[in-house]
């Protein structure tokens, strides 16, 4: 039990992911294991995502433990949730690092982890664990943003950086719903011909009737894939709370026909979900947010 004592006790029953019996999250039994990590030092606009993580977990234990579309109760892998990870304010390396070692001790003790930001400087760590173990897999990126950055305000690690800093331990990516890019980062995707669909080209096709995009998404992953969702994908009409809204974003349909098409031809191996902002929003984007995890964990784990 070495890694339990390094990560720290779990949190309380009160204020764990859904509203679950104790034997459904043990840890020792629990297929899943929920890890916050409330760190908001590289927000790039408005501050707030140290609020998400304990948001997801509050607005989930309102949801039902039945999945209608799925017909059955994903729960019953077991969920255990984690203490938040201790945050070291204002030292972005340090926290890449430790959320590198949280994830890679849950890694290596079998567990199917989910990570919950806080900004998206949170997921570099938790990539570099799994690049580590799965040399092969691919990164699915479901964003508003590009975040292509090699540094932003002076700094190579920053929620600005982070698809650029995955690049750096796994070249595979595809990156969705993306609205936001600058220029230089234009150039980058020209360059190495880097998988993007602009949510602009996903909505022209959908206004269509077409799905196609979808089909050409999930070609371009590696049959292990590692999605990490900033919230900001969604269209700001779904998902107001997020510290750097973008109009024209995906729907919640879009976003979920997605992963049913991804988990269903590969095999996810673990994802986040970042960039909450509740104090934004502090009733509907944390549900939706919460539904997307409990979602996710029923079509990636069995």
């Amino acid at each position: 039990m070495e890694y339990v004592e390094a990560l720290g006790e779990a949190l309380a029953p009160q204020r764990a992911f859904m509203h679950l019996e104790d034997e459904d999250t043990a840890f020792e039994r629990a297929r899943v294991v929920i890890v916050p990590v409330p760190f908001d030092g590289t927000t790039c606009y408005r501050p707030g995502t140290r609020e998400g993580p304990q948001a997801i977990i509050d607005a989930s234990r309102n949801l039902e433990l039945y999945d209608a579309e799925l017909r059955r109760s994903p729960y019953e892998v077991g969920i255990h949730t984690l203490r938040a990870v201790d945050i070291l304010a204002g030292n972005a390396p340090a926290m890449v690092d430790r959320t590198e070692l949280v994830t890679s001790h849950l890694l290596d003790a079998g567990k199917f982890v989910v990570t919950l930001g806080g900004d998206h400087l949170t997921s570099i760590g938790v990539v570099r664990a799994f690049a580590k173990r799965h040399p092969n897999m691919s990164v699915l990126q479901i964003d508003a943003h590009a975040d292509l950055r090699e540094s932003y305000e002076g700094s190579p690690l920053s929620s600005a950086t982070i698809m650029r800093r995955v690049l750096d331990v796994c070249p595979r990516t595809a990156q969705v719903g993306i609205r936001s890019l600058s220029a230089p980062e234009a150039k980058l995707v020209e360059e190495r011909n880097l998988p993007m669909w602009l949510a602009s080209d996903i909505h022209a096709q959908t206004r269509t009737g077409a799905r196609d995009w979808i089909t050409a998404v999930v070609d371009t992953l590696a049959d292990e894939v590692y999605v990490t969702i900033d919230i900001d994908a969604f269209d700001p009409s779904l998902v107001p709370g997020t510290g750097t809204p973008e109009p024209g974003g995906l729907g919640w349909y879009d976003v979920i026909d997605l992963l049913t098409a991804a988990t269903a031809a590969k095999k996810v191996i673990g994802f986040d979900v970042v960039e909450l902002s509740p104090l934004i929003d502090d009733h509907v984007s944390p549900v939706v947010a919460a539904k997307l995890v409990y979602k996710l964990i029923g079509l990636a784990v069995h």
